[in-house]
């Protein structure tokens, strides 16, 4: 990995032992995540907890940033980091994003992450799809009240993410 620093290769370690030990207490995937702030502290560690606590959602990163905002009291981690023991899956790409994370290191790879059976493969193609190509059927259906909450968001004071 280039420029790859002491500092990476440590918390690195560190979700890939995270990783480990989920596997072997049985409780998830093989998946860590490690948030760092910029001066060195861990801000939140967590593991994939999909088996435990059958959520699907349940993975390491989107474990990691829900610990993350709950103790740091905000939704935006701007400037941390994010270290995963594998390469984040859609969805938690997706929340890393709204996270505002600055940077994402990671171990595995999506390729190697497919050769241990799971299938991020099906849902990075999926979403280049347009909803209506998808093998999920997704039916587009407009509807006031929903209009109606947009536009109080629209209108409102409420800070914007």
């Amino acid at each position: 990995m280039a420029n790859l620093t002491t500092t990476d290769a440590h918390f690195l370690d560190m979700a890939g032992k995270l990783a480990q030990d989920n596997v072997r207490q049985g409780l998830g995937g093989p998946f860590g995540a490690v948030i760092v702030d910029s001066g060195g502290q861990v801000v939140a560690a967590a593991c994939n907890a999909v088996i435990s606590t059958n959520d699907p959602t349940a993975h390491a990163e989107v474990q990691a940033i829900r610990s993350a905002t709950s103790k740091l009291g905000r939704y935006d981690l701007t400037g941390l980091t994010i270290y995963a023991s594998a390469e984040p899956c859609p969805m938690c790409m997706a929340a890393i994003y709204w996270a505002r994370l600055a940077r994402v290191v990671y171990s595995n790879t999506r390729q190697q992450t497919a050769a241990i059976g799971f299938d991020d493969a099906f849902f990075y193609d999926e979403l280049l799809k347009q909803p209506h190509q998808r093998q999920l059927t997704c039916q587009h259906a407009p509807n006031p009240e929903a209009e109606a909450a947009f536009k109080l968001w629209a209108d409102s004071n409420l800070p914007r993410y």
